[in-house]
């Protein structure tokens, strides 16, 4: 069950691979997802020291958060996977034009996860043409569904 997207990873990059991983949060942060305040938008991860990490996305807390509780909607948040997977990323990323793009968060058994894909970007000319591709199927969607009328 999907919490979050991000739809303009979609629009800037080809996501080429898919992988899940488990998120390192506070009890508040866990609150405020739940209750459906998160943002993907301007996120991205980053491969530091063997680890991966969530950097920009926003999270705000509840007016009900605790008092002795500082929260940082946008602090650096901690990403799981196994050690091979960690390397494998680590590898792709190292060449040119991959990157890591966090694509949503959602629930599993319970736990938050975040989704991210390994991802290379578009150029301008791509992503008018995945537009035009857009709209194209919209047509004919509304064309088919007239016709059944």
């Amino acid at each position: 069950m999907s919490i979050v997207d991000n739809r303009k990873a979609f629009h800037d990059y080809f996501i080429e691979e898919r992988f899940e991983a488990g998120i390192v949060l506070q009890g508040w942060e866990v609150k405020a997802i739940r209750a459906g305040r998160s943002q993907l938008k301007e996120a991205y991860v980053i491969v530091r020291n063997d680890e991966i990490f969530l950097f920009g996305a926003h999270i705000s807390p509840l007016s009900s958060a605790s008092t002795h509780v500082t929260p940082d909607p946008v602090r650096t948040r901690k990403l799981l996977l196994k050690s091979e997977e960690i390397k494998k990323l680590v590898v792709k990323v190292e060449r040119a034009g991959y990157t890591l793009v966090p694509l949503n968060l959602h629930f599993q058994k319970g736990y938050i996860k975040c989704e991210i894909g390994l991802a290379k970007g578009k150029k301008q000319h791509d992503k008018r043409d995945s537009e035009k591709e857009r709209d194209t199927q919209r047509e004919i969607q509304s064309v088919m569904k007239q016709n059944r009328r």
